[in-house]
C-alpha cells in the first residue's frame, strides 16, 4: 500500500509545482501581494494549475510508457516501471483534472480559458510536438508564459510585456538546458534510446541557444526595470539593483548545469543548490523592499 502511494505521488510530480509559481509573478509587480483577497484568490490559481499539471505528467508517463523503459532515470517512473498500471494512472489523472475543473470553476472566465489552453498545448506536447525540433521547447516556454497570463487573469490585473518578455526567455532558457541535459545523459549512459527528436540537437548548437536566451533574458529584465511604466507604477528606479541577482542566477545556472552530467531536470538543479536558492531568495526580498517600499516603511513606523 505504501509503495502504491508513493507511485501515485512520483506520478503527479509534485517538485515539478515550483514551476507554478510563475503565476505570482503579477501578483508580485501589480503590488497586491499584501491584500489578501488577491493572495488567495492567486492560491486557488496556483493550486488550480498544479491540480491541472499534475493530470498532463499523468497522461505523459502513460504516453511515454514504452520510450521510458529504455531510459537511465525514466525508467523508474511509476507506469514505465510497473508499480502502476496504464489505466491506474489514466483513472488518476481523470480525477486531479476533475478537482482542477472545480477549483477552477472559482476564477474568472478568461483563467479557465488560459488553463484550458495549457492543458491542451501540454497533451498535444506529449502526444506530438516534442518531437518536432524547436516547436519542442517553444512549446514549453508557451506553458510558462500561459501561467503568468493565467495569473493576471485570476486577479484581473494587467501584465507589462516586458514582464511577458522576460518570462519567455527565462523559459527558452530552463528549455534548452533539459535538452541539453537530456543529450549528455543519453551520452553517459550504456545501452539506452533516446527520442528521434534528440537526434536533430547537439551540444554546441544547444550552447548557442543557451547564450542568445540568457543574452536575451538578462537585457530584458534590465529594461523591464527602468521602463516608464514600471517607474511611474513603483514610483522608483531602484528595481534596477536587482539585475545584478538576474545575472548571477544565469552564470550560477549556467555553471552548475555545466558540470553536471547525470540530470536533466532544470528544476531539480535549482532545487538542489543551495547558493541558487539563496540567490532567488535574496532576488524576492530586493524586489518587494523596492516594489512595497512605502507600505513597507508604513508598517515599520506604526507604533
Amino acid at each position: 500500500m505504501a509503495s502504491k502511494l508513493r507511485a501515485v505521488v512520483l506520478l503527479l510530480r509534485p517538485l515539478q509545482w515550483v514551476k507554478n509559481s510563475f503565476l505570482f509573478a503579477p501578483l508580485i509587480f501589480s503590488k497586491h501581494l499584501f491584500e489578501e483577497g488577491y493572495f488567495f484568490t492567486e492560491l486557488l490559481a496556483v493550486a488550480a494549475f498544479c491540480l491541472l499539471s499534475s493530470s498532463v505528467y499523468a497522461l505523459n508517463d502513460i504516453a511515454d510508457r514504452q520510450a521510458d523503459r529504455d531510459h537511465p532515470i525514466k525508467k523508474n517512473r511509476p507506469v514505465a516501471s510497473g508499480i502502476l498500471s496504464a489505466s491506474q494512472a489514466a483513472l488518476i489523472a481523470s480525477v486531479v483534472f476533475a478537482l482542477a475543473v472545480v477549483v477552477s470553476a472559482n476564477l474568472s472566465l478568461k483563467f479557465q480559458l488560459a488553463a484550458g489552453l495549457y492543458f491542451v498545448l501540454n497533451i498535444s506536447y506529449s502526444f506530438w510536438l516534442k518531437q518536432i525540433i524547436l516547436v519542442d521547447i517553444f512549446v514549453i516556454a508557451a506553458g510558462f508564459i500561459l501561467r503568468v497570463l493565467a495569473g493576471a487573469f485570476a486577479i484581473d490585473v494587467k501584465v507589462s510585456h516586458w514582464l511577458v518578455l522576460c518570462t519567455l526567455f527565462v523559459s527558452l532558457f530552463l528549455a534548452a538546458s533539459k535538452r541539453r541535459g537530456e543529450i549528455l545523459l543519453i551520452h553517459n549512459a550504456t545501452g539506452s534510446s533516446s527520442r528521434p527528436v534528440l537526434k536533430e540537437y547537439d551540444i554546441a548548437f544547444l550552447d548557442q541557444i543557451l547564450t542568445v536566451v540568457a543574452s536575451g533574458m538578462a537585457i530584458s529584465y534590465a529594461l523591464y526595470t527602468v521602463a516608464d511604466r514600471t517607474v511611474r507604477i513603483f514610483g522608483s528606479e531602484n528595481l534596477i539593483f536587482t539585475t545584478v541577482f538576474v545575472l548571477f542566477g544565469i552564470f550560477r545556472y549556467l555553471y552548475v548545469m555545466r558540470r553536471t552530467k547525470t540530470e536533466d531536470n532544470p528544476t531539480l538543479l535549482l532545487l538542489r543548490d543551495p547558493i541558487m536558492l539563496l540567490n532567488i531568495a535574496a532576488w524576492f526580498v530586493a524586489c518587494v523592499v523596492v516594489i512595497y517600499f512605502n507600505e513597507l516603511s508604513m508598517w515599520i513606523s506604526m507604533p
